[in-house]
């Protein structure tokens, strides 16, 4: 393979890792307001001026994030670069937005045109906010592991780090779902979701899982993948940690009586499943903490 090959394949798997690391950045801070009716609301009836003003007051703020921070790996950002990237932030929180609605089935081919776009503009601004905050709050080298860090792995035992992880994933997901489970939205949107639906929420919720912990290089990406537990290999710790949401987000939506043990077993599913993707971001983000 040519040098000039190898330069255009890295330059490809770089801006790749960015968008990645973008998009997980949108998950983490975009996904409690998907939950929030009023937003949908709000979305469903807005005019094509608000829609405009809010892409506008958006793009502001946005830019000027990624003139300080922004969600690639590099500090040296240029004017012209700040607003490819402003732009590029806004088109990946506005995909990742539609695509989270459209798998909980609150836009679908039937949904008018003009509430369609209101609903991913609106919900899409959160996410784009934290593309662009992604590298400032959870950015890392991907090679930061230190020798003195892998000789303390060495020390701990499997069960220690597997109960870390555990206890992580715990805090993380009652954090971003807890204020989420007393909610009306888990029952509306369980309404609208058939099983085909809630196999691709768990494919989502996995594979977004997966992103944030070990694809988009955020903070101690390199020493979880080194970290040794009874889990601690990225497809089988993904794994556990989703099992392990879904069973917080099941014990909070029986702590505020959205589920009875009177109610139907697909019921109980079809609560938790929808719960669970917040939850298991939420998870994420508190596996990356320790």
């Amino acid at each position: 393979m040519s040098q000039q090959k190898k330069d255009s394949k890295n330059s490809w798997l770089n801006e790749l890792d960015d968008i990645i690391r973008g998009a997980s950045g949108g998950f983490l801070f975009g996904i409690p307001l998907l939950y929030t009716m009023e937003v949908w609301w709000i979305g469903s009836f807005a005019k094509p001026l608000q829609m405009l003003g809010a892409i506008a007051a958006t793009f502001i703020a946005v830019f000027l994030l990624n003139r300080t921070e922004g969600f690639r790996k590099t500090k040296d950002i240029r004017l012209q670069d700040a607003l490819i990237d402003t732009v590029e932030s806004l088109a990946i929180g506005t995909f990742c937005a539609a695509f989270i609605l459209f798998l909980l089935r609150e836009i679908t081919a039937d949904t008018p045109l003009q509430e369609t776009l209101g609903k991913v503009i609106f919900e899409g601004l959160p996410f784009s906010m934290g593309v662009a905050i992604a590298r400032a709050v959870l950015s890392g080298d991907r090679n930061q592991g230190s020798d003195d860090d892998k000789q303390n792995q060495n020390q701990e035992t499997n069960i220690n780090a597997t109960l870390a992880d555990i206890g992580a994933t715990l805090i993380g997901a009652t954090i971003i779902a807890f204020n989420i489970s007393p909610t009306d939205e888990i029952p509306m949107l369980a309404a609208a979701i058939s099983p085909p639906w809630q196999l691709a929420i768990i494919a989502a919720s996995l594979l977004i899982s997966y992103g944030i912990v070990f694809a988009a290089g955020f903070t101690q990406q390199e020493k979880r993948q080194q970290q040794q537990g009874i889990f601690q290999r990225p497809l089988s710790e993904t794994i556990m940690a989703y099992l392990v949401s879904l069973a917080a987000s099941t014990l909070m939506l029986w702590y505020f009586q959205k589920l009875n043990f009177d109610d139907p077993w697909s019921m109980w599913l079809s609560y938790t499943l929808i719960l669970g993707l917040p939850a298991t971001i939420g998870g994420a983000a508190g596996r990356l903490a320790v």
